[in-house]
């Protein structure tokens, strides 16, 4: 579902509806199909500060080769978690070092993300990407 979304999917989706309203409504079903975050993981330390909704985000590296990150997080605003449908789509999966490399301000653009978000909510967006970022630099410091 969501966790298996690639970005050129997004993007194909996104193309297909018409207006922002169909393609809200598709961001809000992303969300629902989110996997769950566990209750204990919704702590602190996995907060998203800066957004206005409450949001955990926690980075897993699995052992692939090269190793990648997947990122599993989860809100209590339903747009959100459509918006962290996005965030997933477009970083895990990823190694550490690409994920930096990754500038989603073309991505937010091209879905219309830029456009229709209010300004709390693009800066929400942004707060979880510079976390997705954080927690990047942190694998990558860890695995060398």
């Amino acid at each position: 579902m969501a966790d298996d979304l690639t970005i050129d999917e997004l993007y194909e989706e996104f193309e297909d509806l018409g207006d922002w309203d169909e393609r809200c409504d598709y961001l809000i079903d992303l969300g629902f199909n989110l996997p769950q975050l566990p209750d204990e993981a919704k702590i602190d330390p996995n907060m998203v500060h800066g957004c206005q909704s409450n949001v955990w985000l926690v980075a897993e590296m699995k052992p692939t080769e090269p190793p990648t990150l997947e990122f599993i997080a989860n809100s209590d605003a339903i747009i959100v978690n459509g918006l962290i449908a996005v965030l997933t789509a477009l970083f895990s999966h990823q190694t550490p070092e690409r994920i930096l490399m990754i500038e989603p301000q073309e991505v937010f653009a091209r879905l219309g993300l830029e456009r229709h978000l209010s300004p709390q909510r693009r800066n929400g967006l942004y707060s979880m990407v510079d976390r997705v970022r954080q927690l990047a630099v942190e694998a990558a410091t860890n695995s060398s």
